[in-house]
């Protein structure tokens, strides 16, 4: 019993829309995952998976067999031809749903409201909710948060029935007291405003639809990780179409698309059970290497066991996302025991964000179901590599035009002096703003990982290949031409195989951010972060260049004569060689550039004065916004340290003590360990604010809690096996060997 919507009048959210997140941004590239290539959005308006498998027959392309490829393709998504049927029974088209304005519209609200309850109920959903994206959330399930509600409502007659109109859909409310807020509210001032996303499809699971939202306080102030995304893209998309006006180029604005490569753990889960740390924290506090690790290096691209639960539980995880429009594109091994990764098609970065949000908490449900347990934090596992999330990084014009990439650029604007321009902007946004690149990486997790052999260091620099460093050098000494970068011919140096032709840059893993295939790659982004700040940073930074050398040219200079200067003073920030030789950071240090070990002094950088007026220029944050972030991210940090600490305590004290007494063992050290770790934490709770709370947490956390672990370790490797109560690396770290692998 579907009731007939309400009319509602005069909505407004008295914003203007953004910039419209087109198939035609999505690139003209290589579509696969970690190239700008034109990949869809979820729900992409673009043909269906029936209609290019047959294409793909007529063209030659590839024969597969057609209902297994399209079936339940996007049906969980509200978007495109899923979306349109609904649609036009209430008189409008996706069209109308791709055009974001209609949230001002008088009528289209209720339209689309009574469509999607109409696609809710066919789908037996029978719930909705605002899903946003609270701070610094790395340990909530999902990084995000929702109520669900009922579209249960009753007629006059006391009759059930459902309801959905358009005021629903546009905004919710929440009760924000227990979400981080850095003091930007009381708790007597606890209301969450929250409005939906339209450029972000709504999408399906379970019995509930999810409308991605933004979340903000009563008085406007930016509660959650979304709302400063679009205001960052926002900007960058203004200043590029301001920057390429000044060059001869009309655009409506500019899109930032990227492609995130998510590493996880799958650890069997009777073992994960037997591990409070792992439950707790993401991560072991102590454990005994075993004889075997990754010395090998056996595990990386091997096949992935075809009957084990690990290749099920990816494949179901696949379809999941499937069903979501979201195509995992690969899936293999990664190099540590039990480590994988999943790789998805390139996508608006507001899209891409949210995608990710979700890929990883399925991961986490998927896995329960298969006997599993999916490890989403850095560095799990101290002696094998942690986990990354490499966020591939481009930016096109609404019209298609890859900035990125230089031919596609020159071909589409008529002018070869702009790509070199953009370079320069991005040569220099590296340099000046590098500090808030190492800011937006610094989460908890990744005080294990960078500069440890495994990731990029803590220096901020950038690759760029031969060739491009070659071409931008003439060009700032002032012999300005056409970028052509030209492949390399390989010879395998047998008659019946292909020359392979290399490409104008190598991959330089020990980059924090190299250029390659047309697109950036910032690599030192940590697996359990919501990508949101990071994108925040570079989306504001190139803005911000952006929009200096267009008021430089409304000054009288030329675009050329500034991106040469710019060049010029930034030329430092480029750095080809081998990010991982022991005297790369010492030599970044003599040129200046920035080099920051702790993560806690780069979460300081938040609230540096260059750093404010850049986010304030750029509508991006406020004075008071950037002190609340750095304030929350302390506090995430000084969290985790606590937990892990208390872990720590409690294993030692429950279960590796009481292991090495019925070992006949001495238990002297490990109990004076824990002494030292309680006291360590005392000394935390008295510091004088949370800045200084968060250095001495970094020192116990890799200093003392260190020491104590080498203690409780060296007497796991002499205790007797079956008097040892906590899971072992060696039960943990091979789930397909031995009796894991089912008969």
């Amino acid at each position: 019993n579907v009731p007939h919507c309400s009319i509602v009048h005069h909505l407004s959210l008295h914003e203007p829309s953004p910039p419209r997140l087109t198939d035609t941004a999505m690139g003209c590239g290589s579509s696969t995952p970690g190239g700008s290539g034109s990949a869809p959005m979820v729900g992409s308006s673009k043909p269906s998976i029936r209609g290019l498998h047959k294409q793909a027959v007529v063209e030659g392309i590839h024969n597969v067999d057609q209902p297994s490829l399209s079936e339940g393709y996007g049906e969980d998504v509200f978007k495109g031809a899923v979306a349109d049927k609904y649609l036009k029974e209430q008189g409008l088209t996706c069209k109308d749903l791709d055009d974001y304005t209609w949230i001002n519209d008088k009528a289209k609200p209720d339209q689309i409201a009574k469509a999607m309850m109409c696609w809710a109920l066919d789908r037996k959903a029978t719930s909705f909710c605002h899903w946003f994206q609270p701070m610094a959330s790395t340990f909530r399930h999902g990084d995000t948060g929702c109520v669900q509600m009922s579209m249960l409502e009753f007629n006059d007659d006391g009759t059930p029935t459902f309801e959905l109109k358009g005021k629903n859909i546009l905004f919710g409310e929440t009760d924000g007291s227990s979400y981080p807020n850095g003091g930007m509210r009381d708790t007597h001032t606890a209301g969450g405003y929250l409005a939906i996303d339209p450029s972000s499809p709504v999408f399906l699971r379970g019995d509930c639809i999810f409308i991605p939202a933004c979340l903000v306080s009563f008085d406007g102030k930016a509660l959650d990780e979304k709302t400063p995304l679009h205001r960052a893209h926002q900007a960058m998309s203004k200043e590029g179409a301001r920057l390429f006006k000044h060059m001869g180029m009309e655009i409506d604005g500019m899109v930032n698309n990227i492609g995130l490569e998510q590493e996880i753990f799958f650890v069997p889960r009777e073992a994960y059970e037997r591990r409070l740390d792992l439950q707790f924290t993401g991560r072991t506090v102590m454990g005994r290497m075993p004889a075997r690790g990754q010395e090998g290096c056996d595990h990386y691209m091997a096949p992935i066991y075809t009957q084990g639960r690990v290749l099920a539980c990816m494949k179901e995880i696949q379809h999941q996302c499937f069903k979501l429009s979201i195509p995992l594109k690969t899936r293999h091994r990664e190099v540590a025991p039990n480590q994988y990764e999943f790789a998805p098609l390139f996508g608006s970065v507001i899209t891409q964000t949210d995608q990710n949000l979700v890929v990883m908490q399925i991961c986490e449900e998927v896995a329960t179901k298969h006997d599993l347990a999916c490890l989403l934090q850095e560095k799990p596992f101290a002696g094998v590599n942690g986990s990354g999330k490499h966020n591939n990084w481009s930016i096109s014009t609404l019209c298609g035009a890859q900035l990125l990439n230089p031919s596609d650029l020159t071909k589409k604007s008529g002018n070869s002096e702009i790509f070199p321009v953009v370079m320069a902007a991005i040569v220099a946004a590296i340099d000046q703003y590098g500090d808030l690149m190492r800011l937006s990486v610094a989460c908890p997790g990744n005080d294990f990982r960078l500069g440890a052999m495994e990731a990029p260091p803590s220096v901020i620099s950038t690759y760029l290949g031969g060739q491009l460093t070659d071409y931008l050098t003439e060009f700032m000494n002032g012999n300005v031409y056409e970028y052509k970068p030209s492949t390399s011919p390989v010879n395998l140096g047998v008659d019946i195989l292909p020359v392979v032709q290399a490409p104008a840059e190598d991959r330089n893993r020990t980059s924090p951010f190299p250029f390659g295939g047309h697109r950036f790659e910032f690599r030192a982004v940590g697996s359990t972060q919501n990508v949101s700040l990071v994108n925040v940073v570079l989306n504001a930074m190139t803005a911000k260049v952006f929009s200096d050398i267009s008021s430089r040219i409304e000054a009288g200079e030329t675009a050329v004569e500034v991106a040469q200067d710019l060049l010029k003073k930034h030329f430092r920030s480029i750095f080809n060689g081998n990010g991982y030789d022991p005297e790369w950071p010492a030599k970044a240090d003599a040129l200046g550039l920035h080099h920051i070990d702790s993560g806690v002094e780069a979460i300081d950088k938040f609230v540096d004065p260059k750093n404010v007026e850049l986010f304030s220029s750029m509508s991006v944050f406020t004075e008071e916004e950037c002190k609340a972030r750095r304030s929350i991210l302390l506090d995430a940090y000084v969290g985790t340290i606590e937990m892990e600490v208390g872990c720590m305590c409690d294993m030692i004290t429950q279960h590796a003590i009481p292991s090495a007494k019925a070992a006949g063992m001495d238990s002297t050290a490990m109990q004076s360990g824990v002494i030292e770790l309680k006291a360590a934490m005392a000394a935390i709770h008295a510091a004088a604010d949370n800045f200084e709370a968060a250095k001495l947490c970094r020192v116990l956390r890799l200093e003392t809690m260190i020491a104590v672990r080498k203690i409780v370790d060296d007497v796991e490797g002499e205790c007797p096996a079956n008097l040892w109560t906590l899971a072992t690396y060696h039960e943990l770290l091979f789930v397909d060997t031995g009796r894991d692998i089912p008969r």
